[in-house]
């Protein structure tokens, strides 16, 4: 070439070529060249170890990776021709020898390029090296300099392999998500369809108009998750293009390697941006089922009015793993086992709590709370804005308006907490909100007692929050239950 005042004389195959045969080696999962390949039926092949740990990590689904195609016990298979070819191609890489064997030579002095100039980042023939334009220079031998250059790629490989990774992880964390909306979709219209039957007679036109409201939220929602998932297969795509493309161009010939050096290097400059997640990707649960019966009865009598404000349910998506609520979303328990749910952001991380399925940003509102004899509990209000997945300050300063039962004291949550001097325990509690006058007034409505008020000055929409308390070795599994609100029927 004359720009590059060199000549190049191919005695192999193409990059191209071996870059395909390379990718048709590749383990889907991990990137690399299979190691122990096997086949499931859908064709799909995969490393036998990184197959089994993406199968363990799934517990117990069993399904391919790629198009989540269910898999029986028979599979996988092996795959031998694949294994032959894998580790011919992974002994070609590991070797010294280079994937396309050539010989440059130098335009000007029709001399094998034997060294490289560090100063002008050019390949020399002897005779170049010799000249007045390259006199005084540092130079090496080609292999050393493409050897250098090699090794400075392959950090920069290190950063963007990661974050291929992760996306990975992520785009696997959107596929779970879509097939826990589906669960969420079947139990919230399991739970829908039998409340209606009761009503059936009477009721066949709002079960068929609840039952569209909730899968056209369910369409919107996997549509969401889906535009997501799309996005991270684009970037994933992206990346692994890039990857590819410079482990190409490092296997091949030392003087082509470099000659492409500064465009492959540009390659490797990816802007890398964490994946984030979904935001209110999850059914809203609360919405189709909480006091279902009641409303239907709303819109057919339109006589019934509730004492209180509202009823107050609580909302799944929000409660920690370890949480088991009632299917009409009135009670919450310590299960003590651990359920695989999705890591949404309004899911809570560390501690064992769970809030209502609507807040508050004016008005007044009040609810009662059976909390019986339980030994540890917690209730209140909070701000939305919390931080959900991270250790929390428990107290108005943190957005937490609460107080607690905890080893026989009852206390309200500041800072430091205050001791509360009651007489008798607690069976049942009413939280009492007042937005516009800024208080959270708790109380005993069995004896009609005043039990503590915070005074604060509220900007964020404000939420009911329940905690059950630990259940260590069996303990506390009694649940807080929220009880029904009083209806008065006016003829």
């Amino acid at each position: 070439s004359p720009k590059t005042g060199s000549v190049a004389r191919p005695r192999a195959v193409s990059s191209r070529s071996g870059s395909m045969l390379e990718e048709e080696l590749s383990c889907p999962i991990c990137c690399e060249i299979f190691k122990d390949p096997v086949v499931l039926k859908c064709s799909h092949s995969f490393c036998r170890i990184c197959l089994q740990q993406f199968w363990n990590k799934k517990k117990a689904r069993r399904e391919c990776p790629v198009c989540r195609r269910k898999c029986s016990l028979t599979e996988p298979t092996d795959q031998e021709k694949k294994m032959g070819a894998a580790e011919a191609l992974a002994g070609a890489r590991g070797s010294r020898e280079p994937l396309e064997l050539v010989d440059v030579m130098c335009v000007a002095h029709g001399e094998v390029l034997k060294l490289f100039c560090l100063d002008d980042s050019e390949a020399l023939c002897c005779v170049c090296h010799t000249s007045k334009k390259h006199q005084g220079h540092r130079v090496c031998p080609l292999e050393e300099g493409a050897q250098d250059l090699r090794a400075v790629l392959k950090e920069e490989l290190i950063p963007l392999k990661k974050h291929l990774r992760r996306l990975y992880e992520a785009k696997q964390e959107c596929d779970d998500t879509t097939v826990h909306i589906k669960n969420q979709t079947q139990a919230t219209e399991k739970q829908i369809r039998a409340a209606f039957q009761e009503l059936r007679e009477f009721l066949e036109k709002e079960e068929s108009t609840r039952l569209a409201d909730l899968q056209q939220e369910s369409e919107e929602k996997k549509e969401l998750v889906k535009k997501k998932s799309e996005s991270i297969s684009s970037c994933i795509l992206t990346f692994s293009h890039a990857v590819i493309a410079i482990e190409n161009e490092m296997a091949l010939n030392d003087a082509l390697f470099l000659k492409s050096f500064a465009n492959t290097k540009k390659r490797a400059e990816i802007p890398q941006k964490e994946p984030e997640k979904v935001s209110g990707a999850l059914v809203n649960v609360a919405k189709h089922v909480s006091s279902l019966k009641y409303h239907v009865w709303e819109k057919m009598a339109q006589l019934v009015q509730y004492t209180l404000s509202a009823p107050i349910t609580l909302d799944p998506n929000t409660a920690y793993s370890w949480l088991s609520l009632s299917t009409d979303l009135t009670s919450v328990g310590n299960s003590g086992t651990l359920q695989q749910l999705p890591d949404n952001p309004e899911r809570f991380g560390h501690f064992v709590f769970v809030l209502g399925s609507e807040g508050f940003a004016s008005g007044r509102h009040a609810w009662e709370v059976e909390v019986g004899d339980k030994a540890d509990w917690m209730l209140g209000v909070v701000r939305e804005s919390i931080d959900r997945k991270g250790r929390i300050s428990g107290c108005p300063e943190g957005g937490f308006w609460m107080i607690s039962h905890y080893e026989g004291e009852y206390s309200a949550m500041t800072r430091p907490s205050t001791t509360l001097h009651l007489e008798g325990a607690l069976t049942r509690v009413r939280v009492q909100l007042d937005y516009e006058a800024g208080e959270v007034t708790f109380s005993n409505p069995v004896s009609m007692t005043h039990i503590y008020t915070f005074h604060d000055f509220f900007t964020q929409r404000m939420y009911p929050f329940f905690c059950p308390g630990a259940n260590i070795n069996g303990n506390n599994p009694k649940p807080l239950k929220i009880c029904p609100a009083k209806v008065a029927v006016w003829n």
